[in-house]
């Protein structure tokens, strides 16, 4: 079966020069292939395009009619192509961005007013939630995700490294004391984050790989870490934040950050992850080249901590 695109581009053709050997030479086809391409649409119309004669060729009426709605059709098309080409070069069109509530509110948003006057042709919709997404099913052009990466498929690109901090107020340290090894741990109230994608409420890892397991408890678990930190504010108890949470607080000395004998874990980082393509839209090249820009070589949220 002919292709009717290119059948229609033969018949506009043919029709714009008057003859189909002329047509022929024009878009590189055999005379043959492009009387099949004009009888094919005619068979398919049930109409006559042309009026053939061994002299000349000219358009039927009805053709002529058929034309005006073939060249509309072909100009939408061009139009259509060379919108998606701009895509590729240009960014421009709807950027939708994907990322967990509390690193979105805190660090991208932010960022989005300077992003913005870069790229004013790139509109913007933020979708903060802290479930693993599908891009491809839920239509987002990438993702912002922090910790291991469990979706292989993905195309990924580190932004910055995520560190962990355990911590806790003045006014709880006072009362409690502070710990000084891992073990010590056990004998404190440890505010659990639930949604840990590398250990439990429960168990804190620690260790350049995560290989030192430390079971912990508290009387406070939450899937949130804004709420966490509040509680850890208000002398509540030990909690392990990621810096980009609680730098903030760190600097102003509200909380502080305990040295314990063993390393927080690196393995930890923030990606930036979209659907495999070769050439990603230059919206999303973009954004991500500037949020790279942005957290290099230190990302904000760390400057001053040691």
């Amino acid at each position: 079966m002919l292709d009717r695109l290119t059948s229609l581009e033969v018949f506009a053709k043919v029709a714009a020069i008057g003859s189909l050997s002329g047509a022929a030479r024009a878009m590189g086809l055999s005379q043959t292939m492009v009387t099949k391409h004009v009888a094919s649409l005619e068979a398919r119309l049930g109409i006559r395009l042309f009026h053939r004669t061994t002299r000349r060729l000219s358009i039927t009426e009805a053709g002529r009619s058929y034309l005006e709605s073939s060249e509309r059709i072909l100009a939408d098309m061009e139009a259509a192509d060379a919108a998606v080409a701009r895509e590729r070069v240009e960014p421009r069109g709807l950027l939708r961005v994907n990322g967990p509530v509390v690193f979105g509110t805190r660090q991208i948003a932010p960022l989005i007013a300077e992003f913005s006057d870069r790229h004013p042709e790139v509109t913007i919709e933020l979708g903060f939630n802290d479930r693993l997404v599908d891009l491809a099913e839920e239509g987002w052009d990438l993702a912002i995700r922090i910790g291991k990466l469990r979706d292989s498929s993905m195309v990924a690109r580190r932004l910055a490294p995520n560190r962990l901090v355990v911590c806790a107020a003045p006014s709880y340290l006072a009362k409690h004391g502070t710990p000084r090894n891992v073990a010590d741990l056990a004998a404190h109230n440890c505010l659990g984050y639930t949604l840990s994608q590398q250990a439990s409420a429960a168990e804190w890892l620690f260790g350049a790989d995560g290989e030192i397991r430390v079971r912990v408890s508290g009387n406070l678990r939450a899937n949130n870490g804004d709420a966490l930190r509040a509680a850890t504010l208000a002398g509540l108890g030990l909690a392990r934040q990621p810096t980009f949470i609680v730098a903030d607080d760190l600097r102003a000395g509200t909380l502080i950050a305990l040295p314990l004998d063993q390393p927080e874990i690196q393995t930890s980082a923030v990606h930036a992850v979209y659907l495999p393509d070769r050439r990603p839209p230059a919206k999303v090249r973009a954004f991500i080249d500037y949020l790279a820009a942005r957290f290099s070589p230190v990302p904000p949220w760390d400057h001053g901590l040691p």
